[in-house]
């Protein structure tokens, strides 16, 4: 359905474009935003190539093992129904680590890993478990430390100060996260007492 939607907005531009006369105003605005989007990612390419290189370091040291026993009371509460070291821990502590150092797209497979793990729990597979909810709130809420990813579109985009925005994304990110969770733990209480 998007790339219907792209691909409208595409067209209706174009012939906008021409029946005004500014076909080129089109073209040349096509191509500045192709150069645009060249430079944005490769701007982007350095930070992600540097945290996603920390975060195999941290897997491979143990760091993540020993962040998933500090954490552990946490986890519990938030997904009482896994069990101790179920390899889905491990991914979704991963996840969480990359997400609060605002890596988002170096989440995504951290994520993926999770939810196949969880899905390995799950006995009603066309269904989603609490925990799957759970994680999912947490994965999209993602309180950050460092939102590195934005940091690095406002310093590409020419920022002055890319770092300013970090206390409204805490303030912003750590609501969020507090109202899913309460979502999740309401929804989930609520159907259970219905499966009663």
């Amino acid at each position: 359905m998007l790339n219907y939607i792209w691909f409208g907005m595409l067209a209706i531009g174009f012939i906008v474009g021409t029946l005004n006369g500014r076909i080129e105003a089109v073209t040349k605005a096509l191509i500045d935003s192709c150069n645009s989007a060249v430079t944005l990612s490769i701007g982007l390419l350095g930070i992600m190539c540097l945290w996603t290189g920390l975060m195999g370091v941290a897997e491979q040291s143990g760091l993540v093992q020993y962040i998933a026993k500090i954490v552990r009371p946490i986890m519990r509460f938030l997904f009482p129904d896994i069990p101790k070291k179920h390899p889905a821990i491990g991914a979704m502590v991963m996840n969480m680590v990359a997400n609060f150092l605002g890596l988002g797209n170096a989440a995504t497979p951290l994520g993926l890993k999770a939810m196949g793990e969880l899905q390995k729990l799950n006995t009603k597979k066309d269904t989603a478990t609490d925990s799957m909810s759970m994680f999912l709130v947490l994965n999209t809420a993602a309180i950050q430390l460092i939102p590195a990813t934005i940091i690095a579109v406002r310093a590409a985009s020419g920022s002055t100060s890319p770092g300013e925005i970090i206390g409204t994304v805490w303030v912003a990110s750590i609501c969020a996260t507090i109202a899913g969770i309460i979502a999740v733990k309401i929804l989930s209480i609520r159907s259970k007492k219905k499966l009663r």
